[in-house]
């Protein structure tokens, strides 16, 4: 149950249905006139958290995550619309109340809002968003950075190929033969034996058998060298250029100080 203590830490919580949902953003907070004991709670619904519903605060449970309400979100955002004026609950307003949450008897009394003097800064949140529900007490700034890294990718391939031609080689040898000789000698008295050893007279042949070299060319494959293909990195500087988008927060308006602007 909510207490009197606890009202400067309502305003400004998330607010979440039984169901477990997120609701909205709790707004403002009302007390019974004659307890003082805090009623109802302000909730901000709807499209861009427009739409200020109340929801009892009667079974409401505060936590560090928020206020858990005793009612599923849908119940709360079909609740009738009422918009207080002067900052009080008429009779008529808090009855209507009372029957759609089906809280037994009613309420002779009107409510009023808590804590409705001094500026809001005392209450814990400065301001509120205009543009959707209140969500944080300051506004984030973002850009965005470039990450540049690098990624491999194939640029080509090389291969070795052996192929064979032919080519003519021209190579001088030395060779030899043998050529005929006619050779005479006198006759003497140490080869008279032999000169005297056939007939006087007579037919005869002599022959002798001739040779000469021939180039004989024979071929042989030997190994002269042993070719690899191989890789070296080579690093070279390339800039990149990207556009890159940035937030800019400005504050205009009484009071500001500065250009206000970052």
């Amino acid at each position: 149950m909510i207490s009197t203590n606890d009202l400067t830490q309502v305003s400004g919580m998330t607010v979440y249905g039984s169901d477990g949902a997120k609701i909205g953003r709790a707004g403002q907070v009302y007390v019974d006139d004659e307890s003082g004991q805090p009623e109802w709670v302000t909730v901000n619904t709807g499209l861009f958290g427009t739409k200020e519903t109340f929801v009892p605060l009667r079974t409401a449970e505060l936590s560090d995550n928020g206020l858990t309400v005793g009612y599923s979100k849908d119940h709360v955002k079909d609740a009738p619309s009422v918009d207080p004026d002067g900052g009080h609950l008429d009779e008529a307003e808090e009855q209507r109340l009372y029957d759609y949450y089906q809280l037994g008897g009613g309420t002779q009394t009107t409510n009023e809002v808590a804590g409705g003097q001094g500026f809001e800064g005392e209450r814990g949140t400065v301001g509120h968003d205009t543009s959707g529900p209140t969500t944080d007490d300051a506004m984030t700034r973002s850009e965005e950075q470039l990450q540049v890294g690098t990624q491999a990718r194939e640029t080509g391939r090389a291969r070795l190929r052996k192929y064979v031609t032919t080519e003519e080689q021209t190579v001088t040898v030395p060779v030899t033969r043998e050529e005929v000789k006619v050779e005479r000698e006198p006759i003497t008295e140490a080869n008279r034996g032999e000169a005297m050893a056939g007939p006087d007279i007579s037919e005869e042949e002599h022959e002798v058998i001739l040779h000469e070299e021939q180039p004989v060319v024979a071929k042989q494959a030997v190994p002269v060298e042993r070719v690899r293909l191989g890789k070296e990195q080579v690093t070279e500087q390339e800039t990149v250029t990207e556009q890159v988008r940035q937030e800019h927060i400005e504050a205009d308006g009484p009071g500001v100080s500065g250009d206000g602007r970052n």
